[in-house]
């Protein structure tokens, strides 16, 4: 976060209060919305490399409006209580938006995740799973944590093992602690894909509703240019899938040591084993390098998709952006300041409620999947597998021609887990776009999608409040 730009949860209340001014709520249920319900401060020790080292975690509870309560934990050596009460907001916020059963959580550890070893990661993840299971922040029915910066499904099995072993009567359901956990351990397929698969849908969203302009007019993204901040899980796929399939062109991927970009384009799986390999994007064969800048936002391209981290877009850099359209696919990367100078300027923002919401929805079905312990797909895959063979046969007796070789296996086949899971995630993402592009037509005044998304979702946890008599 830059020094002179406001902090990040003092940004999500600049903007939960903006969308306040075009409702008209019951006196006093603006502050209960806004408010975080409950923070807890955890401290533990763990005995590592021949001492105790202690170590804070957080978990923020914001609304318990709808149970149980879901958001992601991060290990981060920055994180802190205010970070994690604004993430909570944008999560109850998200959650409403994609009309998801959940209230809004988060938490985080303050660990640089690349000091430790596996096996001391284990234990520190462990222990931590103790202070919260102590303090019921952690339960299929209570509080349903899911992997965020500096976690992913490893750290979300040790949680999910430990919550067992804390709870041997609920093992029935103990599955369903977490989600984005590994495939053997109850995970679902698509879930380490399901920001970057969102983040895809919220975009083609976008460029297919004419009451949009669009890319300056164009309805694809065959040759866009596209610059991604951030090369983790959530900016590798965004970059792999609007590459490989929209034809887009990722000119640019910048991280925190500097940027690397290819006006051609660069080859993003290529790319991403290079940075398994050497643990950076630089020094990269297909791009140039340039080390320390951290100005790669600020080239010329069609699209932007901040990926990274919060506030990455501020005050101070906001004039510099030059791409046409900016997409959240992180959590609060542009400040409430930076959005109106973006706006002043033309360009047009996806806001990251919408955007990065496909986890949330995709970690539902993994939840979902997990209590009904019925793998998605089970009960139908082969019954559909029939009806397209009886469909081919059809047609092949009515034209007197073969069914096409090139298609035929894909029809004939009856939908594996993945293929639900996309189907799923694409109807969210559609429909959420609708729901908010509709109210921005039918409330001009409320002038972008941010305002209109929030808008949308604060009223409906208004309503979920008032029909439980708060």
């Amino acid at each position: 976060m830059q020094a002179n730009s406001i902090g990040f949860l003092e940004s999500v209340d600049q903007n939960f209060r903006h969308a306040m001014t075009f409702l008209d709520l019951p006196e006093g249920l603006t502050e209960r919305i806004i408010q975080c319900n409950s923070t807890y401060t955890v401290r533990f020790g763990v005995r590592l490399r021949g001492r105790m080292y202690s170590f804070t975690g957080w978990r923020s509870v914001h609304s318990e409006h709808c149970e149980p309560v879901k958001g992601g934990i991060r290990y981060a050596p920055n994180a802190d209580a205010e970070e994690v009460e604004a993430l909570a907001a944008l999560m109850t916020l998200k959650c409403s938006l994609v009309d998801v059963p959940f209230g809004g959580s988060k938490g985080a550890l303050k660990i640089d995740p690349r000091e430790w070893t596996p096996q001391e990661l284990e234990r520190i993840t462990r222990r931590f799973t103790q202070e919260l299971n102590k303090r019921g922040l952690i339960g299929p029915g209570l509080n349903v944590p899911a992997p965020d910066v500096g976690t992913g499904e490893r750290e979300m099995a040790w949680m999910m093992d430990e919550f067992r072993r804390a709870n041997p009567t609920d093992v029935v359901n103990a599955r369903a602690c977490v989600t984005g956990k590994p495939l053997s351990k109850g995970g679902i397929a698509g879930r380490s894909e399901a920001t970057g698969r969102g983040v895809q849908f919220a975009i083609q969203s976008f460029l297919r509703d004419h009451r949009t302009k669009g890319l300056n007019g164009r309805r694809d993204l065959k040759g866009a240019s596209v610059i991604v901040q951030g090369f983790g899980n959530v900016g590798y796929h965004a970059a792999k899938f609007l590459s490989e399939e929209d034809g887009a062109r990722v000119t640019i991927v910048a991280e925190r040591d500097g940027y690397i970009a290819n006006p051609e384009g660069l080859a993003i799986e290529k790319l991403k084993q290079h940075q398994i390999r050497t643990g950076s994007i630089l020094g990269f064969e297909g791009a140039r390098s340039f080390a320390g800048d951290m100005t790669g936002v600020e080239q010329s391209c069609d699209v932007l998709i901040p990926a990274a981290m919060e506030n990455a877009i501020h005050a101070e850099n906001a004039e510099r952006i030059k791409a046409h359209l900016v997409v959240e696919a992180a959590n609060g990367p542009v400040t409430f300041e930076a959005d109106q100078i973006l706006r002043s300027r033309g360009v047009t923002i996806l806001p990251d409620l919408y955007v990065n919401a496909g986890g949330v929805v995709v970690s539902y079905f993994e939840w979902v999947k997990n209590l009904t312990h019925i793998p998605f797909g089970l009960m139908e895959r082969r019954r559909r597998e029939r009806r397209n063979q009886t469909i081919a046969a059809a047609l092949e007796r009515m034209t007197g021609k073969e069914f096409p070789a090139d298609i035929r296996d894909e029809f004939l086949e009856g939908g594996a887990e993945i293929d639900l899971v996309r189907s799923g995630l694409e109807d969210v993402m559609r429909s959420t776009w609708t729901r908010i592009a509709d109210l921005l037509e039918t409330q001009p005044e409320l002038g972008d999608y941010r305002t209109a998304a929030y808008v949308a979702s604060i009223r409906q946890i208004a309503d979920a409040y008032e029909a439980i008599g708060i």
